[in-house]
């Protein structure tokens, strides 16, 4: 209360000029850590401890980065290198690097790649250059996995031998023999630790640790029939198929193959259905499986999608195994030879030369013909599809999430190199920065072309 005759002095509700130097960057930084946490579920707190960088400045360069891959624009978007240096065919390929977002200076995309001359060799993407080469190996090596976190690359050649490798110095590290050769090669990171999985053609899976290689289980699958193997998101399940067999397809709990009690089979289940041609796990669920395979009288195909979980009870553990939905494709359609899932609820297909997406419940989404001839690989991630063709072009292709399911966009081709000297792209794969594609030559020898994305750091206007 003002006693009478007194003026009251007026209340200073301004804050001090050397406090808003304080206070406003941490509230733009909040700020702009809730867009990035918003706009990227993928956003982690650790990426942004690596340098000096700000949620503000990372904000606007992944803003510019996926502007740029939206747009495509030839030297002003991405820069493109063909990278030689293979005497055979590339059979695979696999970045080692992780395929975080990172703008701090440090980012780095590099490959592995086998081989018919009989070498493994890590590349370096933006600079287009070779890091190391194996030694000649004494077989063609067919296929290579890698476990980024830990910097290894795995590979096996055409007699089933397996060899880890240290993907920054080349040194070989353990080896294991297979007695015959390998059909699938699969990367598990488990919360119990890192593994490998590997099928072979007499039928077997083999569960090895990484990177000593040591036997862990050894299961029979399938007698004498080549297996496939798809670990789910989270590696805790393995699904095992041969394709076009009478014999359904098995779905493995991943931990009792590392944990095996001697006279104990590992827990699994076969799934009722029968000629399995192709199948993939739907990205942001833990354990749900999409599967093509023929209906009951096997004139038709038909995509069903499983739940899975276990159940204790008093023989042990249990599968449980859960219908979601289940569709008859377009008998117009060509039997489907790529299948990706994305999200939770969408299945990419490709046929031939098109690609064409669907609900789990059977709604086509989307169907494009954007290639000349037919598609060789497809690959997929919560941003864009990339998908490789025999007409020597790279198609990219953009999510628009806004929408529920999500739409996809198709924005521009990625051109390779002559008709004269190549004859198509054959693999693709990608990461947060940039894209490499095997381009077949008409020789038999197989080059990478790689396109490199750009990003103007510590430019607020960096869109432009």
């Amino acid at each position: 209360m003002v006693k009478p005759g007194i003026k009251a002095r007026p209340v200073d509700t301004t804050v001090p000029s050397s406090n808003v130097c304080h206070v406003l960057p941490g509230i733009m930084g909040l700020f702009s850590r809730q867009l990035c946490l918003r706009r990227w579920s993928s956003c982690k707190t650790s990426q942004m401890t690596l340098g000096t960088q700000t949620w503000k400045e990372y904000y606007l360069c992944r803003s510019e980065l996926e502007f740029r891959m939206e747009c495509g624009r030839p030297e002003k978007d991405f820069i493109c290198k063909a990278i030689a240096g293979h005497t055979g065919e590339i059979d695979e390929l696999a970045y080692i690097s992780t395929k975080e977002c990172r703008f701090d200076g440090q980012e780095k995309s590099m490959v592995c790649t086998v081989s018919s001359d009989s070498t493994v060799r890590a590349w370096d993407v933006q600079e287009g250059t070779e890091i190391w080469s194996s030694p000649l190996q004494p077989a063609a090596l067919v296929n290579v996995v890698t476990f980024p976190r830990l910097q290894l690359a795995i590979t096996v050649d055409e007699r089933g031998l397996i060899k880890v490798w240290g993907a920054e110095n080349g040194w070989e590290q353990a080896s294991f023999r297979l007695p015959t050769f390998s059909s699938a090669l699969q990367a598990c990171e488990h919360p119990e630790g890192p593994f490998l999985l590997v099928a072979c053609a007499e039928g077997f899976l083999y569960a090895l640790t990484v990177p000593q290689l040591q036997l862990r289980s050894r299961t029979r699958v399938f007698p004498s029939s080549p297996t496939s193997l798809l670990c789910s998101p989270d590696c805790q399940w393995v699904f095992a198929s041969t394709q076009n067999s009478d014999l359904g397809p098995k779905v493995f709990h991943t931990r009792s193959l590392l944990c095996l009690v001697e006279g104990e089979p590992p827990v699994s289940t076969t799934l009722p259905i029968w000629l399995t041609s192709r199948a993939c796990w739907a990205p942001d669920e833990t354990a749900r499986l999409m599967v093509t395979h023929r209906n009951d009288n096997g004139m038709q195909l038909v995509i069903t999608t499983y739940e899975l979980r276990t159940k204790q009870s008093r023989e042990g553990v249990d599968v449980v195994v859960q219908q979601m939905a289940s569709f008859l494709l377009p008998s117009s359609m060509i039997p489907p030879h790529l299948m990706k899932g994305h999200g939770s609820q969408v299945i990419l297909l490709v046929s031939g030369s098109e690609l064409a997406l669907f609900t789990i419940h059977g709604v086509q989404l989307a169907a494009f013909q954007d290639h000349q001839r037919p598609i060789t690989s497809m690959w997929v991630d919560q941003s864009r599809v990339i998908t490789a063709s025999f007409d020597l072009s790279l198609r990219v292709y953009v999510w628009n999430k806004e929408t529920k399911p999500p739409v996809l966009k198709s924005c521009y081709h990625l051109l390779g190199g002559s008709h004269r000297w190549a004859s198509g792209f054959t693999h693709v794969e990608g990461d947060s920065m940039s894209i490499v594609g095997v381009e077949a030559r008409n020789i038999g020898t197989s080059i990478l072309r790689s396109y490199c994305f750009k990003v103007q750091r510590g430019s607020d206007d960096c869109i432009n």
